[in-house]
């Protein structure tokens, strides 16, 4: 007998997911393949588009294969992916550099400089903070350095587009994808021409610009046949893993927020329009024709607590280990942590910035670091929380996702430091739901996007302790203090 299903496919940073969902957002099954990273240089992070394009194709059809789905089962795949990455690519098709992605920060001089000269211009007409992990910044640095890729390249793509022209011999991008350049304005959904002139490239180097609900038919047969599909099944293109994931997890009205924590994190709200922050605190990308997504994305979320794992040499499992954490009571016993182990994005966008622990003692033990890291995240989240309030207004319901969110001590922190209650799905691949119900919308299975709201299995919210949130206000007051304390120092 047959069944109805619809595959997200989340093409992040650390993995490719494949989720296979009903259409009322259970999970069936699920795929992954692992990324690799490579760091020929201090501060260069790149990986391999190839081999990424590959997992997205064994991820697809292990989900499948997982799932027990026949072919006719399937109604359609959509598209999530991380943003910022950068590739070269020859009139063939094929890469002739690595992808740079998000963290990779070679292009601090010339996002420096940019700064100096024209950095609220370039801000106010994208909406994307000048920083490294531009797009629009990489461009620079290869254009200043003579990067070989660059000087020879035909086009330049993201990860994203780059799987789409390898598998459909198409280049478009999406409206939340093209935001993420930096070279995009956000109220003409068109390529800035003079920013264009800067890097030295122009229009015809990019990839058309498209809705998030842009069906793409006729696969490679080859490919098709290695996933287990039809190869006229319809592939959605989707949108930015931010944006997707404020959908899949159903934070799409106003005041209704999004944090997302997992490698790194970020804390996001649709709104309608464009909305640009006096002090570029926070971005603002296109989603569809009329909304936005304004939010701010840290560096340092669980790869904070990986790095402690790792520098304590602790073989136990990230839950033994977060267990410790309970140990010990809130605040640390006086310890503070500004996470800015991997440099920092929101809120002060300096990837200088380097971590701190402040006001350690002989006292203090293996549980107190762990704390002290658990609690520095959730300060820093709250600390670009209160600059999207600032723009956007009082967050009147907060959804969670990521990683961290199977952490019931930390969801309990967040309840407590934001005083507010949390709301967290039972499927934590709330980016590939956002996708896979964006394919629905796509091929009219379903009428709207808002709709997804009835369409997602949510656990109980997490409430706040009056006592902690008290508590956790004295401290986190320190915190921002040491925070724009040492700032000058970096």
């Amino acid at each position: 007998m047959s069944r109805e299903v619809v595959i997200g496919l989340d093409i992040g940073t650390t993995s490719v997911k494949a989720c296979v969902f009903d259409l009322h957002g259970k999970l069936i099954a699920e795929a992954e393949r692992m990324n690799t990273f490579n760091y020929p240089q201090q501060g260069w992070v790149e990986q391999d588009p190839i081999e990424i394009e590959q997992s997205a194709v064994q991820a697809i059809k292990g989900a499948i294969q997982k799932a027990g789905i026949e072919k006719n089962d399937l109604i359609s795949i959509g598209f999530s992916a991380a943003m910022h990455s950068l590739i070269c690519v020859d009139e063939t098709g094929s890469p002739i550099s690595p992808a740079l992605i998000w963290a990779d920060g070679r292009s601090y001089p010339q996002a420096e400089s940019v700064i100096e000269t024209m950095g609220n211009e370039v801000y106010s007409e994208t909406g994307t903070p000048v920083h490294p992990m531009a797009p629009f910044v990489k461009l620079l640095w290869m254009k200043e350095t003579k990067y070989e890729p660059y000087l020879q390249a035909k086009y330049f793509m993201s990860i994203k587009e780059y799987l789409l022209q390898c598998w459909f011999n198409q280049r478009v991008i999406d409206y939340s994808m093209a935001s993420a350049t930096g070279l995009f304005n956000p109220s003409t959904h068109t390529w800035n021409q003079k920013l264009l002139t800067l890097t030295g490239i122009h229009e015809a180097q990019l990839s058309r610009i498209v809705p998030p609900t842009e069906v793409l038919t006729g696969i490679r047969p080859q490919i098709a046949e290695e996933m287990g599909i039809d190869p006229e099944l319809p592939f959605v293109i989707g949108a930015a893993d931010g944006q997707l994931a404020n959908l899949g997890i159903g934070a799409i009205l106003p005041g209704e927020v999004a944090v997302s924590v997992g490698t790194s994190g970020a804390i996001r709200q649709i709104t309608t329009g464009v909305k640009i922050s006096d002090n570029q605190e926070t971005f603002c990308y296109s989603f569809t024709e009329d909304s936005s997504i304004i939010g701010g994305p840290t560096n340092n979320g669980g790869i904070a607590l990986q790095w402690l794992k790792d520098l304590l040499n602790d073989q136990r499992s990230f839950t033994e280990f977060l267990a410790d954490a309970e140990k010990v009571p809130l605040g640390s016993d006086g310890i503070l942590f500004l996470p800015y182990i991997n440099g920092e994005r929101a809120p002060i966008w300096n990837q200088r910035a380097k971590g701190n622990f402040y006001g350690l003692s002989i006292t203090h033990k293996r549980e107190h670091f762990i704390r002290a890291v658990l609690e520095g995240i959730t300060f820093n989240l709250f600390q670009i929380g209160k600059a999207l309030e600032r723009l956007a207004g009082k967050h009147q319901k907060i959804y969670v996702n990521g990683g961290l969110s199977r952490s019931r001590l930390w969801l309990q922190m967040m309840a407590d430091v934001f005083e507010a209650e949390i709301y967290v799905p039972e499927s934590y691949h709330s980016a590939a739901w956002g996708a896979a119900w964006t394919g629905l919308v796509a091929t009219g299975k379903v009428k709207s996007f808002e709709d997804i709201k009835e369409n997602i299995p949510m656990g109980e919210a997490i409430v706040p302790i009056k006592e902690n949130s008290e508590k956790y206000r004295m401290i986190y007051d320190n915190y921002e203090k040491l925070a724009s304390g040492i700032s000058k120092n970096f």
